[in-house]
């Protein structure tokens, strides 16, 4: 146990997200999670390490708010423990509880703690580079503004790079940046969609002739190394673009356009690569999801274009995406945010059932058709969703991106898969379990946790308003199978990040744990 207990806010945060996760993941399903005189307790059976910390709200899904530090119970009495400390307890626990051991896990938490921590300290107060337009600089503060991370995730801060890398092109950190330009022989470009005339936009340099201009993230030009000699250097210039969420997803207010880069920097669970198939994938998904109506006041965000180098490696190197902007969804005025930015709440509302209601309307029917009538699964997570916002700020639009997690349902979307990679295709009961996971758990629960923080109470009314639609929605599409087993009280699945990092396996291979299930007629 370390001498003295760190107090500091990234220390706490980062034992909260880890004891929320051992909670959901191992204490949870052990029957070994319960409440107490206004504690949460969690043991570790394997260990017999019990665990509590104090409460601020109590949640009836069990993502409960926490206070104060994590204790664990020592010979009679109640010890601090900080995120380290209890990094080594869990650690000790799974390896127990799986066979394996994971010499790195508690290295990531404290480095995903220490980032957290440079974070809190060098956020600046305003955003130094705002355009002027109140609606695009409150856009860009949403996409900004997640200081914390994946709060489900026990290490939601933890990547690959140097420090100072991270200080120059961290979203949380209100940071811009410019491209770096190459030049590419036409003769060596992959490429698809009317790529020149959308980056045209960003100002490039122009290129030689006989070559083509390719945006290259910044960090990305120096993680590659020595320039292949067929390529040539124009230098950083253009527009200036701002870091998203995801980091290498970079959009240009000025322009309204996004440009997917790719990163070879691993964020959470993924190096942050443009895979040869999601490039063309992305344009080939764009074509076709065109054709789908969509329900009113719900967009889906185009990536009509992509450039590469038509050489092994230097594809997924340089491999770029353009992605549409939101300025066309703008009409009549409205402030664009960054679901995820809403969720990390609190989110104080004059009327959180009626505005909660709004939003559920927009995006749980649109969603659920796309999936049962079309066969298209939409992963409707936090960071996938823009939320159009009216002068009261109210929801009124939903917009869908990120075609990379698109995946199509192999018995209702054969016509599409035939001219797509393997990897877009989804069993039936893989397509409903990412749906549901991704538009209940990690999207709707956080976000009627963020109203609870503000209200405290209103869960039930919130889920009442989500069993509604749902049953409405279900209605209108003749009550699938899925559907009706959800309605009946089906736990919902959720996504065990947890365990996913002690078994350092890729995403596509995460388990899926039963999750309390609000909607079912049974809670």
């Amino acid at each position: 146990m370390t001498a003295a207990v760190s107090r500091s806010a990234a220390d706490l945060a980062s034992a909260h997200t880890l004891l929320g996760c051992v909670a959901r993941e191992v204490a949870g399903p052990d029957r070994q999670a319960s409440l107490a005189d206004g504690y949460a307790l969690v043991r570790l059976a394997r260990t017999d390490v019990l665990l509590r910390c104090a409460v601020a709200r109590v949640s009836m899904v069990g993502t409960h708010r926490y206070a104060g530090p994590v204790q664990r119970l020592s010979a009679g009495a109640w010890a601090d423990v900080d995120a380290v400390d209890l990094a080594g307890l869990v650690a000790a626990e799974l390896a127990r509880r799986t066979g394996r051991d994971n010499p790195e896990f508690a290295a990531q938490v404290t480095a995903s703690r220490d980032a957290l921590d440079r974070v809190l300290r060098l956020r600046p107060p305003a955003d130094p580079a705002p355009t002027g337009d109140p609606a695009i600089d409150s856009y860009v503060d949403s996409e900004q503004s997640l200081v914390y991370g994946h709060p489900r995730h026990p290490t939601p801060k933890w990547r690959t790079g140097d420090v100072a890398a991270w200080n120059a092109y961290a979203p949380e950190l209100r940071t811009s940046l410019r491209l770096r330009w190459l030049a590419v022989p036409r003769s060596l470009l992959a490429e698809a969609g009317p790529f020149d005339a959308l980056v045209g936009v960003l100002d490039p340099p122009a290129a030689p002739a006989g070559y083509a201009a390719l945006p290259v993230h910044p960090w990305q030009f120096t993680l590659a190394g020595p320039l292949d000699h067929r390529l040539r250097d124009l230098g950083p210039g253009g527009a200036v673009l701002r870091p998203t969420v995801s980091v290498r997803t970079l959009y240009a207010p000025t322009a309204d356009l996004f440009v997917k880069t790719s990163l070879h920097v691993r964020i959470t669970n993924c190096l942050r690569k443009n895979a040869r198939y999601e490039l063309t994938g992305a344009v080939a998904l764009t074509r076709l999801l065109g054709q789908l109506p969509l329900p009113p006041g719900v967009a889906l965000l185009p990536e009509p274009a992509y450039r590469t180098v038509d050489l092994p490696g230097l594809d997924e190197t340089y491999g770029v995406i353009l992605r549409g902007g939101v300025g066309p969804h703008l009409a009549g005025g409205g402030t664009p945010s960054v679901a995820a930015a809403l969720a990390a709440g609190p989110l104080d509302v004059p009327d959180p059932v009626g505005w909660w209601s709004a939003y559920v309307r927009l995006l749980v029917p649109a969603v659920l058709e796309l999936w049962w009538r079309h066969g298209v699964v939409h992963e409707a997570h936090l960071q996938n969703v823009v939320v159009v916002l009216d002068r009261d700020r109210w929801p009124v639009r939903m917009l869908l991106r990120d075609l990379e997690g698109v995946k199509l349902d192999v018995r209702r979307r054969a016509d599409w898969l035939a001219g797509l990679p393997a990897s877009v295709g989804y069993r039936p009961e893989q397509a409903f379990q990412r749906v549901a996971y991704c538009l209940f758990v990690n999207h709707l629960v956080e976000l009627a946790g963020a109203l609870a923080d503000a209200r405290p109470g209103v869960e039930p009314a919130l889920w009442a308003v989500v069993r509604r639609v749902v049953v409405e929605t279900s209605a209108g599409l003749g009550d699938p199978a899925p559907l009706r087993a959800l309605l009946a009280g089906e736990p919902l699945p959720a996504k065990a990040n947890l365990l996913l990092r002690w078994r350092r396996a890729a995403d596509r291979d995460a388990d899926y744990l039963p999750f309390p299930n609000p909607i079912g007629e049974r809670w």
